[in-house]
């Protein structure tokens, strides 16, 4: 994450200012205010998003498509969530279908998808990838003989192999599906590379931006992506799923579906009722990330908090990669902090199991996850299979001093008084 500055001149809200939106940071536990760095498994809510979740279930409450007015009022809550998601991706409304996370929307999408595959065609995913953008071309792979190839990482850096990736292509090559970002290293990959990439070999490209969309936004129509997907709890929302498709594809995808349902793009890409609530939620979201700047539209709003975020992220990142490089026995993984990469830092203490380092962390109130975090090819790679890693995530509410405090807690783990 390069940390230079950002080029709006909008004021961000302060970090002081953000973290009074968030009652889970009031929390303590040994006596110590928890610091979070779980971020890129689910970050904390702000109260605006459970306000808007309870205010549809209280006062709103209803199934779609009646003449009553809860029903109404649930119509123009689910329209007003899809122009808050089209305006986080720069799409349209009619290109936002929800659905219950992002793996279930990607099984869904490569199921519709396999139908128009033949056996033999193919389909790319990268060693990089969550395997949330694995399996679900591998479970075509075995119902329609299409075959899944893998593009390489390179260990040493946590990046893609891009002379692989190329030889991966061919005339075959139906879907290129690759995340944006590496939810276990942080490494941002050039999704607008890839899709050029892609469409020169007449394949479609498919973005799992899960791990992306919380630190950069997102903009479908400047990555050229057919179909992306994303998921609200990782930017402060509910636990909602999200996919992006351009609407004529969504309008003709053979999408499994109830033949009563609509068939209507995006809602034939949603199967049965929906998490309304969830998708208010998502919404208000989204109005969180803007309200932390001011500008005349809700996309610039939203430019000009993630160019804030982006540069406040890139100089925790930076704090954080230093101060954990410094100590004896910590090892760490992944780009460093002046290349592409979200403010996500693996690291492991060197004769300690990452389970313990995560409970060491968290007797002086820092959660910190570990393990795969169902990245699995990546940690098979960098021949981490037994114990995985411990991954710590900054947010928009992280300090300098918290940061301060994981690294003064993991070097009293690593380097006990001599």
């Amino acid at each position: 994450m390069t940390n230079t500055a950002p080029q709006t001149q909008t004021k961000l809200a302060s970090t002081t200012e953000i973290r009074r939106h968030f009652p889970a940071l009031e929390r303590t536990h040994n006596d110590h205010v928890i610091a979070y760095f779980d971020g890129p498994g689910g970050t904390q809510v702000p109260r605006a998003v459970v306000e808007a979740m309870g205010d549809y279930l209280y006062h709103h409450n209803a199934n779609t498509h009646w003449a009553f007015p809860t029903s109404t009022e649930t119509d123009a809550i689910i329209d007003q969530a899809r122009s808050a998601l089209a305006d986080f991706l720069n799409a349209s409304p009619n290109e936002i279908a929800f659905g219950a996370n992002m793996t279930t929307l990607t099984f869904h999408l490569a199921r519709a998808l396999g139908r128009g595959y033949e056996r033999g065609d193919e389909v790319v995913v990268t060693e990089l990838d969550h395997h949330a953008n694995v399996a679900p071309w591998r479970a075509i792979e075995k119902e329609r003989g299409v075959n899944v190839r893998v593009a390489k990482m390179i260990p040493e850096t946590g990046q893609l192999d891009w002379d692989d990736f190329e030889r991966q292509l061919n005339g075959r090559t139906k879907l290129v599906a690759i995340g944006a970002a590496s939810n276990a290293l942080g490494t941002i990959t050039d999704v607008r590379r890839a899709a050029e990439m892609a469409h020169a070999s007449g394949a479609q490209i498919f973005v799992d931006a899960v791990h992306y969309a919380p630190h950069e936004l997102v903009d479908v129509r400047a990555l050229d992506c057919d179909f992306l997907s994303c998921s609200a709890y990782k930017f402060y929302g509910p636990h909602i799923g999200v996919l992006y498709g351009r609407h004529d594809l969504l309008a003709s995808l053979d999408v499994p579906k109830l033949i009563p349902a609509p068939d209507s793009a995006p809602e034939r890409a949603e199967t049965g009722t929906q998490n309304h609530e969830g998708m208010a939620g998502a919404a208000a979201a989204v109005d969180f990330l803007a309200s932390l700047a001011t500008a005349p539209t809700r996309r610039e709003r939203l430019r000009a908090a993630f160019d804030g975020l982006h540069f406040r992220g890139g100089a925790l990142t930076m704090q954080l990669w230093k101060g954990l490089s410094a100590i004896e026995r910590v090892r760490m993984y992944g780009p460093p902090p002046d290349a592409p990469r979200t403010p996500t830092v693996a690291f492991i203490v060197e004769g300690m199991t990452s389970t313990e380092v995560s409970r060491r962390l968290v007797e002086r109130g820092v959660f910190a996850s570990n393990g795969d975090f169902y990245a699995t090819t990546v940690i098979e790679k960098l021949g981490r299979t037994q114990d995985g890693l411990v991954r710590a995530g900054c947010a928009c509410y992280t300090t300098e001093e918290e940061v301060e405090r994981l690294v003064d807690t993991v070097r009293m783990i690593a380097e006990p008084a001599r």
